[in-house]
Parts: C-alpha cells; sequence; structure tokens
C-alpha cells in the first residue's frame, strides 16, 4: 500500500501573492510564541498593523521585540479590544480558557475576526467568540517553528490547515495567501486526525532521528548527523513520492539475522531505543506483508524475533560507550 505525494483533498492553492492584495488589517496577536511572533512579522511585512501584542515569558517578549519591534506589549483583553483581527497563538490547553475569558471580559466584539492557530481544535473552541458575534477562522500552519526570522522564508512553502464557515472562507484564503501559504480545507470533525497526521510525522520524527544518532554515536560515529543526512534526506523524498515503495532495509529483504544481531546490540548499547525499533518494525513488517513482498512464512520468523527482543530486554542497562 502506498500513496504517492499530491496535494490533499480539500487542498486549494488560493490567490497567489503576487495576485492579490488585502485591505490592510488590524491585528492583535495573543501569545506571543514561536507562531504568533513570526506570523504577526509575516502579516506586518505585507503592509498589515500589528496593533498590539500578549506574551508574558521573557522568552516571548524577546520574540516580540527581536520580530515585531515598535509593537506595544499590553495585557490580553487590551491586545483584543485594539484589533479588528485576533490572532490566537497559544498552547492548545490553554485556548478554551482564553477565549471563555476573553468574551466574558467583553474584549471581544461584532465582527472581529478571532483566529486561533491550533493543529488539534476547530471552530467549537471558539463558541464564546462566535456568541458575542465574532467571524471565526481555524487556521494551522503544518510548518515546525523556531520563533526566529528563518520561519519567513519558510511560510512560502507552508500548507495551512483551515476551518472555516462559508461567510469566512474566501477571508480564510485571503489571509493565507498574504502569508505566502496554500490551504487545506479540514471538516471540524477531522481536525485531530489532521493534526495527528502531522504530530505522528514531525514530531515522531525528531524521536526517531534523536535515536539513530545515540546508535551512531555508540558505534563510534564522530558526526552521526552528518552520517544520516544525506540517507534520511533521500529517504524522506522517497517516502513522500512513493510511499510504501520507497521502503528498503532488513525488513523488507526478510533479513532475520540481521534484525537479531540489531535488536541485541540496541539492547545492549541503547536499551531505551529498543521499544522504538521493535514497534517500527512491526509496523514496517504489517505493510510489507500486505503488499507481498514478505513471504508469511519468513514475516512469521521475523516477528518471533521480535517478540523474544521484547520478553528479554533488560531491566536496566548502561549504554554503551561510543567506540566499543
Amino acid at each position: 500500500m502506498w500513496y504517492p505525494y499530491r496535494p490533499f483533498a480539500g487542498w486549494s492553492a488560493g490567490p497567489k501573492r503576487e495576485d492579490h492584495k488585502m485591505t490592510p488589517l488590524r491585528v492583535g496577536v495573543i501569545g506571543a510564541g514561536r507562531v504568533g511572533a513570526v506570523l504577526g512579522s509575516a502579516l506586518r511585512a505585507r503592509g498589515h498593523e500589528i496593533v498590539s501584542v500578549a506574551g508574558e515569558s521573557d522568552a516571548s517578549l524577546r520574540r516580540a521585540a527581536d520580530l515585531l519591534p515598535g509593537v506595544p506589549v499590553a495585557k490580553p483583553t487590551a491586545v483584543a479590544r485594539s484589533c479588528d483581527v485576533l490572532l490566537l497563538t497559544v498552547p492548545d490547553d490553554m485556548l478554551a480558557n482564553v477565549v471563555s475569558q476573553l468574551a466574558a471580559s467583553g474584549a471581544l466584539h461584532v465582527g472581529q475576526y478571532v483566529v486561533h492557530t491550533s493543529g488539534s481544535h476547530g471552530l467549537q473552541v471558539l463558541r464564546p467568540a462566535t456568541r458575542v458575534g465574532a467571524r471565526v477562522v481555524a487556521l494551522h500552519p503544518a510548518l515546525t517553528f523556531t520563533g526566529t526570522a528563518r520561519d519567513l522564508d519558510r511560510l512560502a512553502e507552508c500548507v495551512f490547515g483551515v476551518t472555516a464557515g462559508p461567510d469566512e472562507r474566501d477571508w480564510a484564503q485571503a489571509v493565507v495567501a498574504e502569508l505566502g501559504g496554500e490551504v487545506m480545507w479540514v471538516p471540524e470533525h477531522l481536525r485531530s486526525l489532521y493534526h495527528a497526521g502531522l504530530a505522528h510525522g514531525a514530531n515522531h520524527l525528531v524521536t526517531l532521528v534523536s535515536q539513530a544518532m545515540e546508535l551512531l554515536g555508540a558505534s563510534g560515529a564522530d558526526d552521526p548527523a552528518g552520517v544520516l543526512r544525506p540517507l534520511l534526506v533521500a529517504a524522506l523524498d522517497n517516502a513522500l513520492a512513493e510511499g510504501d515503495a520507497a521502503l528498503t532495509g532488513p525488513i523488507v529483504r526478510g533479513d532475520v539475522k540481521t534484525v537479531r544481531a540489531h535488536l541485541a546490540e540496541i539492547a545492549v548499547a541503547a536499551p531505551d531505543t529498543l521499544p522504538t525499533y521493535v514497534a517500527l518494525a512491526r509496523a514496517t513488517l504489517d505493510r510489507v506483508v500486505t503488499d507481498g513482498r514478505v513471504l508469511p512464512i519468513r514475516a512469521a520468523a521475523i516477528r518471533r524475533v521480535l517478540d523474544d527482543a521484547v520478553v528479554d530486554r533488560p531491566a536496566a542497562s548502561a549504554p554503551r560507550t561510543p567506540g566499543r
């Protein structure tokens, strides 16, 4: 089973930046984290006014100073009252409480656009804003942010997962175009699934790569990242283009002895990585058995090896010294 890289269902390229110019917006940003400061800076560069920003941590205040110099820092209620477009870039678990408090305080107003950047939430979390007459949009950039100016150029290739009502769709698409991105329309009931796909692909990739670098370091590599980079870049490009057809390695080849040797070495050098290797090996095996590349009898032998590795896993083991 494989999925060639193609535009998502619901994909819309939208108006191009060079073809479109919005009426200048008056934007307030609550949450000057990695996302909020960068999106505010990008909108400002397109001629929109960032009227004020709210942030509490020292890191947020530094980002605001670096990316939004001269923009006043204010309390969240003051930010909300001062703008026509309110950008909420707070953590997912805080979002509902922030919206409720802003609505209860009277800081939101009729006709105001209230936009959040959470991947897992849709419009339901913004119901308190809707009840006071605000227009709501969920607009999530599918990008890992550093919170620095480096992110600004990356927005040009970014897909935004957007959920909006029929009356807000054109406006949301125009905002994404201003940011240089592309729109993927995500139904309300599929927001969590959309976000799970991104988190599984990006966040778990970081864990996987970090574990791989630790194994290479334990094998004696002076520059594990340099060893992995060309391999991982090629693997990622191939996977995006070809899906499962890009799989290579001992599982696909049915190399039982190689898998057994891997498990033995990982158990000694990096025992905390063993469950990850086993889980991903099983998932890989299931996929290549389904498409016929590994015969069931060979797959059963590999599964026994994987099962034994979990049963025999040492309770505690010191990591191997690099080079040994």
